[in-house]
This record gives structure tokens, C-alpha cells and sequence, in this order.
């Protein structure tokens, strides 16, 4: 359960971090992603997932 709220905390840290560094580009790209096709939103976040999980495997062995 430790290791759940260690990579809760690290993707909010990551987010706002973003969010306070580039707050113009991400009021652009949301500004964007409803003309975005479903499939490509789809396709990129299968590949956040599995670049994710890859490094989360690669941190533990």
C-alpha cells in the first residue's frame, strides 16, 4: 500500500509541476483535445500505461 500512495504522490507532484511550470501550454493542449480523434487519445494513453508499467517493472529488478 506504501508503494500506491508513493506513485499517487509522484504523479500529482509530476502533474503540478507541469501545471505550474507550462500553464500556457497545457491551456493550449486542452484547449485541443476535443478536436483530438478518439483513437488517438486511445492509442496515447496505451502507451503512458505501458511505458509506465515498463518503468515500474525496470525500477524493481
Amino acid at each position: 500500500m506504501s508503494l500506491f500512495f508513493t506513485a499517487i504522490g509522484l504523479v500529482l507532484f509530476i502533474e503540478g509541476l507541469v501545471y505550474a511550470g507550462f500553464p500556457a501550454l497545457v491551456k493550449k493542449m486542452a484547449s485541443q483535445i476535443h478536436v483530438t480523434p478518439e483513437h488517438v487519445l486511445r492509442a496515447s494513453g496505451f502507451c503512458a500505461m505501458v511505458i509506465g508499467l515498463i518503468i515500474v517493472w525496470l525500477s524493481h529488478s
